[in-house]
């Protein structure tokens, strides 16, 4: 039953992911940017930790 969910889940993100494009390709331009742009934070400060880890946390 898990299974069935997931897979209805997933198919209902990927109807709205298109309906989205295809309705207004402008928007789904800037939430893809959004996205990189939060993916490139939380590298960034991962990166930041990291350095702050290797100095000794000073």
């Amino acid at each position: 039953m898990a299974v069935n969910a997931k897979k209805v889940a997933v198919y209902a993100l990927v109807v709205f992911a298109l309906y989205v494009i295809i309705t207004d390709p402008a928007k789904a331009a800037d939430y893809v940017q959004i996205g990189f742009q939060g993916i490139s934070d939380a590298a960034k400060a991962l990166g930041d930790f990291a350095t702050w880890v290797a100095n000794g946390g000073k």
